[in-house]
């Protein structure tokens, strides 16, 4: 269905703007005019006929304003998705009826495609359908996590109260996210920034510098030798070594998402040094909060472990995950094929088993969650701490390395000539 953008004037006669599904222009009015609002003017139409506008000269242009607009709606991202999630449960468990929180929801959002897509889901929900449903024919953007906790909301009559959970959930997995990428990115550009300066250094100033060494008849010492080969090197094959390297790195990354890779690749992360720890911790505390979200909400442990499964990136771990509930449907525990995996920690399975026995699995399993997260934010302090003087060390060495190398046969030839 086309999405207008429309100008109007409300009851008060302020001027009013906005995007809504219609058919039509002539079914966009009889909309507007149900929620108070006189339509004087249609911009353009966001999707559908690419062209359709409803003004003179300005039409073409109008509506490619509106088409450009849409392409650069912006991504939505998890941080958007938590926002809106705990809006609509503020306002369902204010007493406003589902239809009208959508309709709030829609007016208050900014970003042009998340905005299109509450009003989709708005529409299918005014025609009968479930808010599950309508969430799930955009799963790209709400996950199948989303999706089946609002379907176990609405099933158990508690939709506000799973809306707040979710919210919960998906901040906190946002805030952690957000933690390890402001964690990695001051080490990233510095590398970044480093080997920039680093090339520039070999490419221009070495060749310069090292010019005088040839009319040299003394043997040059070792490291000045290896840099200018270095340098000789880079000038010489610039073109081909920057290409390769993407290559590699590309056919690389391309092998390791596949079948036949990924599990390598992901063994031989959560195997490294250092970070695989990390990795392992960040995983395990996903998979216990969210399975304890979704069992809390009401979403049967079957479906919760299909679920958990899908959103464990490591293929390792996810096949544990999908051993596991093989192992539940015929009728055995969480905790025994997380033992025998050898992949989960033992407090991971001592927890759950306890919690199996006590009837209080979704508590353990937050428990399991909140101590690994902990864990992994006292990690992350540790690596930044560590990561931040190693690089200036090791740039610091390779400077120190040209330094040296140049200066040490001019050394040389002093010493010689006294």
């Amino acid at each position: 269905m086309p999405v207008f953008e429309y100008r109007g004037l409300n009851t008060a006669g302020k001027t009013i703007k906005g995007l809504l599904e219609a058919e039509s222009p002539k079914s966009l009015r009889a909309q507007l005019r149900k929620d108070g609002i006189f339509l004087t003017d249609v911009l353009g139409q966001a999707e559908g006929s690419r062209g359709a506008v409803r003004k003179g000269a300005g039409a073409d242009l109008a509506a490619r304003e509106v088409d450009f607009r849409k392409l650069g709606g912006g991504r939505v991202t998890t941080e958007d998705i938590a926002i809106t999630t705990r809006q609509l449960a503020t306002l369902l468990g204010a007493g406003v009826t589902l239809i009208e929180s959508l309709t709030a929801l829609v007016d208050q959002v900014e970003k042009e495609r998340l905005k299109r897509i509450l009003s989709d889901v708005k529409q299918r929900v005014n025609e009968g359908s479930s808010l599950a449903d309508a969430l799930g024919q955009h799963q790209k953007v709400f996950g199948s996590l989303y999706v089946n906790m609002v379907r176990a909301g609405e099933a158990s009559g508690a939709l506000d109260t799973v809306l707040l959970r979710l919210a919960d959930f998906t901040e906190s997995q946002a805030k952690l996210r957000q933690k390890i990428v402001g964690t990695m990115l001051y080490p990233a550009i510095m590398l970044l920034v480093g080997g920039g300066i680093l090339v520039l250094l070999m490419v221009v100033v070495v060749p310069k510098v090292t010019k005088i060494f040839d009319t040299m008849k003394a043997t040059l010492p070792l490291p000045t030798r290896v840099l200018i080969a270095t340098s000789n090197f880079l000038q010489d094959y610039w073109f081909i070594i920057f290409p390769l390297l993407a290559l590699g790195s590309f056919l690389a990354s391309r092998y390791f998402a596949s079948p036949a890779g990924k599990p390598k690749w992901d063994r031989f992360v959560l195997k490294a040094p250092i970070f695989g720890s990390l990795v392992r911790l960040l995983a395990i505390s996903r998979f216990a909060r969210t399975l304890a979200t979704l069992l809390k909400s009401g979403v049967p442990l079957l479906a919760a472990m299909d679920i958990v499964k899908a959103i464990i990136s490591n293929s390792v771990l996810s096949d544990v995950v999908e051993k596991a509930r093989d192992a539940i449907r015929e009728g055995e525990s969480i905790a025994n094929p997380l033992k025998r995996s050898g992949e989960f920690p033992p407090l991971v399975y001592h927890m759950v088993s306890i919690g199996e026995r006590s009837g209080q699995l979704e508590d353990m399993l937050l428990s399991v969650a909140d101590s690994y997260e902990t864990q992994v934010n006292v990690r992350i302090g540790a690596l930044t701490s560590l990561l931040e003087p190693l690089l200036i060390v090791f740039m610091g060495a390779v400077i120190a390395f040209v330094a040296f190398s140049i200066l040490m046969p001019i050394l040389q030839v002093n010493s010689a000539i006294r």
